[in-house]
């Protein structure tokens, strides 16, 4: 595994998605990620039929270490100054001012080390009308227009994972990784801030564009109608999704898989912006047609013609698809007390060589002892472990 940000050390104090994401991503590039817990309960993530693992918080903290600190307590506080004066980056997604009510506020730390880059994640930004109020994904998704384009106006309920909460720590990350750029050029370490409200707004730039350029409001069908996407049931119950785009070539392909030329002799389907306008009339075509075979058939057939297509695959097949095989897409390692833990790796390979190495999100408080003796790299505690 090649360490980008090896020796970056990472001091995160982060609750549910946001924070924990950002210090993972950077984790998952070589950096040394703490995470600041409190005792006993840990990251409210953690909670889960009885026990402090669960698979939600699992997705967003491997490649880390636990300490449990409670920074409102003397000893406590004096561990954690420890850390911040050896640290590169805090990480905290906080209210506004509940740092500073449990002694980790910009200003305290920045008095301990100079040099931290100080990230703040919130929930509206620190100050406004809105800075106080609580904030969750589709809260966060609602606020920023961008839940408009996922609900079924026919069937309107929330949809999905959470996006808001992942879009807006893969933004904290991109902001802390350019401060560390320019701290490694000038010396400057910045107070990074961002919002969930502003991550998705700009997340869902597309949208706004539309309304500023072309006066358009944009809805749930919109894109899809606009870059002609479809997904189709095929005669075994599974599902399939074509993605046509503009080349007229992916039509012809499609037409001779469906075994229909003459379909683009009906002018509701003779141009693309024709199509545009009957996607719903087009659809109506189509199903009918692909209910006459398999998915397997149907994959064999558009592949054969070069049509932009894929299984509709649920999670459980994904694992299976021979080209996630190929890329080793799924990487797995084993934990003293918690067994196998099996992940999506990153995807982001250097050189060719991708980042199989992962090591389990730890239990509360696994590397207490460690970690009160010093913030010393991670390689360094295990080579000393087995001696």
């Amino acid at each position: 595994m090649i360490k980008v940000l090896d020796g970056v050390r990472v001091l995160e104090h982060g609750t549910f998605i946001t924070g924990p994401a950002a210090s993972m991503l950077l984790a998952d590039l070589g950096a040394d990620v703490v995470k600041v817990e409190l005792p006993g309960t840990g990251d409210p993530f953690r909670a889960f039929k009885g026990g402090l693992y669960s698979p939600h918080y699992q997705t967003v903290n491997r490649n880390k270490r636990s300490i449990t600190l409670n920074t409102k307590q003397p000893a406590d506080l004096a561990q954690f100054d420890a850390l911040v004066k050896d640290a590169d980056v805090y990480i905290q997604n906080f209210r506004p001012g509940f740092a500073e009510q449990i002694n980790t506020g910009f200003e305290r730390l920045r008095g301990i080390n100079e040099k931290l880059i100080y990230c703040a994640i919130s929930g509206f930004g620190a100050t406004g009308p809105a800075a106080h109020r609580p904030t969750y994904d589709s809260v966060a998704q609602a606020a920023s227009g961008y839940l408009r384009l996922l609900v079924n106006p026919a069937n309107p309920r929330v949809v999905g994972p959470a996006i808001a909460d992942f879009v807006t720590g893969f933004y904290a990350a991109y902001g802390i990784l350019g401060a560390l750029y320019e701290r490694e050029r000038t010396g400057t370490a910045r107070k990074v801030e961002l919002s969930m409200f502003e991550a998705m707004t700009h997340f869902n730039l597309d949208a706004f564009q539309h309304l500023f350029s072309a006066d358009e409001v944009m809805g749930p069908f919109s894109r899809p109608s606009v870059s002609q996407s479809y997904v189709l049931e095929c005669g075994d119950g599974k599902w399939i999704a074509l993605h046509m785009s503009s080349p007229e070539k992916f039509w012809q392909g499609l037409a001779t898989a469906m075994e229909r030329p003459d379909i683009f002799q009906d002018p509701r389907f003779a141009s693309r912006q024709a199509r545009i306008e009957n996607q719903e009339d087009l659809i109506s075509v189509m199903r009918p047609v692909f209910a006459r075979h398999d998915r397997a058939e149907w994959c064999r057939r558009l592949d054969a013609n070069d049509v932009p297509h894929s299984p509709m695959y649920t999670t459980a097949e994904v694992p299976e698809d021979e080209q996630a095989r190929h890329l080793q897409l799924f990487v797995e390692t084993e934990h003293p007390t918690v067994g196998t833990f099996r992940t999506v790796r990153s995807p982001v390979s250097f050189d060719g060589q991708r980042p199989l190495e992962v090591t389990a999100p730890p239990v509360l408080g696994e590397h207490n002892e460690e970690l009160r003796a010093g913030w010393r790299p991670r390689g360094q505690v295990q080579k000393e472990t087995r001696k």
